[in-house]
């Protein structure tokens, strides 16, 4: 458990492909003004890692709200509420048709408006041009995009990736600048206009969210950046894809 600002703190977890290799997946712990806490998405926790986060959320008790906010990341979700039964549980709609006996509150997540449950928070985005849950399962592009507004930190699922080396090695070797998500080809929504959309909102947000300061990403590390490196990088990834979004355009318009 990584505090990462005065009130933000990021846990990392383990997820093997294939039961081999760590891509890593994580969860998020944010602290209110009021003193209570916020929860984004969930994962495995070893015994430290539990006592950790119950012993700085009063064992649990002074957790309001927990979000998901990717739409397959689902194998944590009954975990996380058992720890926190008391806590608004927010989610997709996804995570709604998933788990229908379990008490969600609102909406799904990628439906907010400006004006959400956690506003005084977060800052929210959604990628547009995708498929937000594709039909294709293995496709992982679409998330919620979080941005905590007062340590401008960014927790995001697989909508953008770090590529870094688990272990010993991801001491010694550098990790990826920020990367679109390899699939992305095939969360593209099959219309025309779509690929610009895309383009148009990593531009956006690159620029919106240009102040970042550190980029918590699922797979597969945290990623630190100077001033006005999340605006470069966001626009280098999506140099990156110039050719998956033109082919795109070629076949669709």
């Amino acid at each position: 458990m990584r505090q990462l600002a005065d009130t933000f703190w990021n846990i990392r977890g383990v997820f093997r492909v294939a039961g081999v290799v760590n891509i890593g997946t994580h969860m998020s712990v944010v602290k209110r003004g009021s003193g209570r806490f916020v929860v984004i998405d969930g994962c495995e926790l070893d015994d430290d890692e539990r006592s950790q986060l119950m012993a700085l959320t009063g064992n649990g008790e002074k957790v309001d709200a927990v979000i998901h906010v990717h739409p397959f990341h689902t194998m944590h979700v009954e975990a996380v509420h058992a720890l926190f039964p008391k806590a608004d549980l927010h989610g997709t709609a996804r995570h709604h048709g998933r788990f229908p006996s379990l008490p969600w509150s609102g909406g799904p997540v990628e439906d907010w408006g400006d004006e959400h449950p956690l506003a005084e928070l977060f800052n929210l985005s959604v990628p547009e041009g995708i498929d937000f849950a594709s039909a294709d399962e293995r496709v992982h592009v679409g998330s919620v995009l979080v941005r905590h507004r007062q340590s401008g930190i960014v927790h995001v699922d697989d909508t953008f990736n770090v590529m870094a080396a688990s272990g010993t090695l991801g001491k010694l070797l550098p990790q990826s600048s920020l990367r679109m998500h390899p699939m992305l080809s095939r969360a593209l929504r099959q219309e025309a206009g779509a690929a610009d959309a895309y383009a148009g909102w990593a531009r956006w947000l690159a620029s919106a969210w240009s102040k970042t300061s550190i980029v918590c990403a699922a797979h597969s590390a945290v990623r630190e950046l100077p001033a006005g490196g999340f605006k470069k990088e966001v626009e280098d990834a999506l140099a990156k894809v110039a050719d998956v979004l033109d082919r795109h355009r070629k076949r669709f318009g």
